[in-house]
């Protein structure tokens, strides 16, 4: 979905929604066909049920005609890690979060204003995060007395008076989606699958949003089973008529388009992952390299691999190898073969990698590995975020083995993340490692379709003949013969005469490439890798200082940059003075860093891991870095991080 917009910037604030019981006229009210619509400036929907109940695309269908309607938004897909966890359990509950405005945002919400629970599972593991007031609307036919004990309701809480505080709307999904769906032909089975697009019919009456995409889609996507397609189509549209017509629901809802939150352009709904994808294949274009990428399946990097098999077109040759360590074998060998290659991976297969990452480093040749972060040690939680792989990707090889780090911050940012990786490894002969993680690569946000001429130029000069004249006259090629801007040594691609070279994990001489194992040598070839990577040119990073007078300075990295930045906006509507920095490159670190830090009292450094960041930051700058830690697999939420801030800033 991509749609155009034609306005100026303005940076609007990011506070506690509007309740949705609020008195009438709270922001605007009008009348239609009898039922009320009351306009919203910004609303948070939580869609829950069974992992097999389509949760994900239910929320993935509102969230892109969200898109394509116009407003900002945000969200949080959260999933078990089984393919089908036991039905009707709390481990098993799926569900999909989703914030949209009339304005700037940066996070999918610190609690739902309206959630749709499919059954009692979804009900319990999510009812804590509703605000006194918020809406619910719950699937009545699905508690039955066996469903509510599985999950320990001893009573049936729509008739107990324990949902008092709510706005609660119980609506037979599956009973009405049969009945719509009398004359399908469907088997009952079948039938009862369709519920969640008569959940989302509903809700997208509720929310004026668009239908044709959501019909267009499912067409699309049943193409080759016609009859499950119109099933779908018809349950969805009785979604809509249900809303329209019941006497439950007096009141629908308008948030409109964000019209004055982006830039003049394109834009489209993106996650992370496809962001990423996108970014790879630009910087291959860019280059003029073909993309190589050596993988092995691993959640949540898998969506990476499947999207760049679909771009063949582009010249993109995906291999789904055996195990981590022959993905990146071969990455490797694609690189020494004169390609833009790729790994993709998470932290576990990060800890395999690590002997041809520091291969690589040896052999100095560009190599993207990509880290989409999860929940750990071991197998730890697959589907959860957290962003403890940055010791790893700092420290985690043998010997003195540094590697450039560069780390998005939004999910549309996985885009020029890619660009910045890929311009860094082939023009300093590296392998890169970019972090990303599972809450940017399963979030999404609009993006703006940049222009091609707006990407970085990466063309690159693959070394064509000698490059050394020996004392006696003899021109030959060295192939650690080094830049002396960059200290890259060249690019020699297999098979180009007079260019043949030894490669190996085994030390090389400076210049000549040799096997070498001179003391000497060894000391000047690691401290000049060492000193490639701090010569790496990187961008100063910017502090968000509004006052000047601000004594606390908040520093983020990765995908803390929205709960950070709205915990910040939240303090200074409050009256509060407080700075902000977001740190996108994390090995070597921006020159102005050191200068950053120094300018202010107290530094606090939120991160969801136990305070890797905090922990470079005294060790490098011997300063006094305030960790604030967070390891729920769930992104940190902005009134948490705003009330840890207020306290650290009350103490200057």
């Amino acid at each position: 979905m991509t749609s155009q917009v034609s306005s100026p910037i303005n940076e609007e604030h990011e506070g506690p929604a509007p309740s949705l019981g609020a008195p009438v006229g709270a922001l605007g009210e009008q009348r239609t066909s009898g039922k009320q619509t009351r306009r919203l400036d910004r609303v948070i929907i939580r869609f829950a049920g069974d992992s097999g109940d389509g949760m994900q695309l239910t929320g993935d269908r509102f969230t892109s005609e969200t898109a394509s309607f116009g407003n900002d938004l945000s969200t949080l897909p959260n999933f078990p890690a089984e393919i089908r966890a036991p039905a009707g359990t709390l481990p098993g509950v799926s569900s999909f979060q989703l914030h949209f405005a009339d304005h700037d945002i940066l996070t999918p919400g610190d609690a739902p204003d309206v959630l749709v629970a499919m059954n009692p599972a979804a009900l319990k593991a999510n009812l804590a995060d509703v605000p006194r007031g918020g809406e619910i609307i719950v699937n009545t036919d699905e508690f039955t007395k066996r469903a509510m004990a599985k999950v320990g309701y001893g009573a049936n809480p729509l008739e107990d008076g324990s949902l008092e505080a709510y706005a609660v709307h119980p609506v037979p999904l599956t009973t009405l989606t049969l009945e719509a769906l009398k004359d399908s032909g469907l088997a009952r089975k079948d039938a009862e699958r369709a519920k969640n697009m008569f959940a989302l019919g509903l809700l997208s009456w509720m929310y004026h949003r668009p239908t044709e995409g959501t019909e267009s889609f499912l067409r699309k996507k049943f193409a080759k089973k016609p009859d499950i397609a119109e099933a779908n189509v018809a349950a969805f549209r009785a979604g809509w008529n249900f809303g329209e017509t019941t006497e439950d629901f007096a009141v629908s809802y308008e948030v409109a388009p964000a019209t004055s939150a982006f830039p003049a352009g394109t834009y489209r709904n993106i996650s992370g992952n496809l962001a990423l994808a996108y970014g790879l294949i630009a910087s291959s274009s860019r280059s003029g390299l073909p993309l190589f990428l050596g993988s092995y399946p691993i959640t949540p990097a898998s969506d990476i691999l499947h999207e760049l098999s679909r771009h063949k077109n582009f010249g993109v040759r995906t291999f789904q190898a055996e195990d981590e360590i022959a993905a990146i074998g071969a990455a490797l060998g694609a690189a020494f073969g004169g390609s833009l290659a790729v790994t993709t991976t998470s932290g576990p297969g990060v800890a395999l990698k690590s002997e041809t990452i520091g291969l690589a480093v040896s052999l100095e040749l560009p190599l993207l590995v990509v880290d989409i972060q999860r929940g750990g040690p071991s197998t730890g939680m697959p589907t959860k975020t957290e962003q403890a792989d940055l010791l790893q990707a700092m420290y985690g090889r043998n010997g003195e083995a540094p590697v450039p780090i560069v780390a998005p911050a939004t999910p549309a940012e996985c885009f020029t993340a890619a660009l910045e990786a890929a311009r860094i490894a082939v023009a300093y002969r590296t392998p890169v490692m970019l972090l990303s993680d599972g809450y940017l690569a399963n979030g999404s946000e609009p993006w703006r379709v940049p222009d091609v001429d707006e990407l970085p130029d990466l063309h690159v000069e693959f070394a064509s003949g000698p490059n050394h004249t020996a004392a006696d006259g003899t021109e030959t090629f060295w192939p650690y013969l080094r830049d002396p801007e960059t200290l890259a040594r060249p690019w020699a691609v297999p098979g180009t005469p007079g260019l043949e070279h030894r490669i190996g994990g085994i030390e090389k001489q400076d210049g000549t490439g040799n096997i070498s194992y001179d003391p000497a040598n060894h000391d000047f070839m690691v401290r000049t890798r060492q000193a490639k990577i701090d010569g790496i040119t990187v961008p100063d990073i910017e502090v968000d200082d509004p006052s000047g007078a601000a004594r606390t300075l908040v520093l983020g990295w990765g995908s803390t940059y929205g709960p950070i930045t709205a915990a910040v906006r939240r303090i200074r509507r409050e009256g509060g003075l407080v700075a902000q920095a977001h740190l996108r490159h994390l090995n070597p670190f921006p020159a102005n860093l050191g200068s950053v830090l120094a300018g202010y009292d107290k530094v606090l450094v939120p991160e969801m891991n136990l305070g890797q960041l905090a922990h470079l930051i005294r060790a490098k700058y011997l300063v006094d870095a305030r960790s604030y830690t967070q390891v729920t697999g769930l992104p940190f939420k902005a009134e948490q991080l705003a009330q840890a801030i207020a306290k650290e800033n009350a103490d200057v």
